[in-house]
């Protein structure tokens, strides 16, 4: 199955949910203030937030109000409008050569994160490079079972202590371990917190300070893994853990498991942290650069064979 229609699948409950409530839009074509304020309304209902929904809002009045518009033509103009919001944000994860490039993998229980960290692991090792692995979710052992068996399957060298260990000394270890092997990669799986848990938050900041006693520059990026599925609590989570360490990046799963995928775009649009992937399957291949154009269009419910239709004006400079 291609990209375009994993992403697809990964997006159904909320295409299906924007679909519904978009027909009901439009009811009429002619575009009325009525039908404005139902889409804000679907808007705000899919996650995307008060601000970006009364933004779009402003901006249909201004070049559509009272002019006919077929709902592929209003699905095309969300899509352009949306995915200009999120392009400053889609970026591509690059590894330099630091020698490890240290990648920090933090997230509240249940997000998915060492699953996570294995698909990241498989993603660069695509690219040929050697990648090691710190277990150092040393609170539970189910996650260190997790990533050894994901270790065979993806080829990646896995460092990890027995349940209960000092996860910021194992951190340390594999650090020194990985340096001398000249690994290109070295990620950091970390224990699943509470966001408003300060001993576990507590315990993440120990980490980044004893790696730093090693190299004061890493690690070279902080990843942030968020479950769709949370909503609203995910921009609560986002600040959080950006307050606590220098979250750098975001990581999104779970989209097929909500009718709530504009929560990327509201997170986009408040803390302009670059979304670096998707997780769209269980698979080690399952997850994907984000690209802001693919990732509207399949919210909106848009085929990938359905063309352009809609005249485009200019982008809202805060949406």
């Amino acid at each position: 199955m291609g990209l375009w229609h994993k992403l697809k699948n990964s997006l159904r409950k909320s295409s299906d949910k924007i679909s519904e409530n978009l027909n009901f839009v439009l009811t009429h074509r002619r575009l009325d203030e009525e039908s404005l304020d139902q889409l804000e309304e679907t808007m705000i209902m899919a996650d995307l937030g008060i601000t970006t929904a009364r933004h779009i809002r402003e901006s249909l009045a201004k070049e559509k109000l009272d002019q006919d518009i077929s709902e592929l033509e209003l699905r095309e103009w969300l899509a352009q409008r949306l995915s200009a919001t999120l392009e400053p944000v889609a970026k591509i994860l690059e590894a330099e050569p630091h020698n490890p490039h240290v990648i920090l993998v933090v997230g509240v229980n249940g997000a998915g994160k060492t699953t996570t960290v294995a698909k990241i692991a498989h993603y660069f090792k695509k690219q040929g490079k050697t990648v090691h692995v710190a277990a150092c979710d040393t609170f539970r052992a189910a996650a260190k079972e997790q990533l050894e068996i994901w270790s065979e399957r993806a080829d990646f060298t896995l460092y990890s202590a027995k349940e209960g260990a000092d996860s910021a000394a194992l951190a340390y270890d594999a650090l020194e371990k990985a340096t001398k092997a000249h690994a290109d990669i070295l990620l950091i799986d970390t224990a699943g917190r509470l966001h408003n848990k300060k001993n576990l938050m507590d315990e993440m900041q120990k980490i980044v300070h004893v790696l730093k006693k090693k190299n004061e520059k890493v690690p070279h990026h902080t990843l942030l893994v968020l479950d769709a599925t949370t909503g609203q609590n995910a921009l609560l989570q986002t600040q959080e853990f950006s307050d606590s360490v220098a979250v750098d990046g975001l990581v999104m799963t779970k989209l097929d498991g909500t009718a709530k995928g504009g929560i990327v775009i509201a997170i986009a649009d408040k803390y302009k942290l670059p979304i670096y992937f998707l997780s769209v399957g269980e698979k080690l291949e399952d997850l994907h650069p984000f690209t802001s154009i693919d990732f509207t269009r399949n919210l909106l419910g848009i085929e990938a064979n359905q063309d352009k239709i809609c005249p485009i004006g200019p982008l809202l400079t805060n949406v």
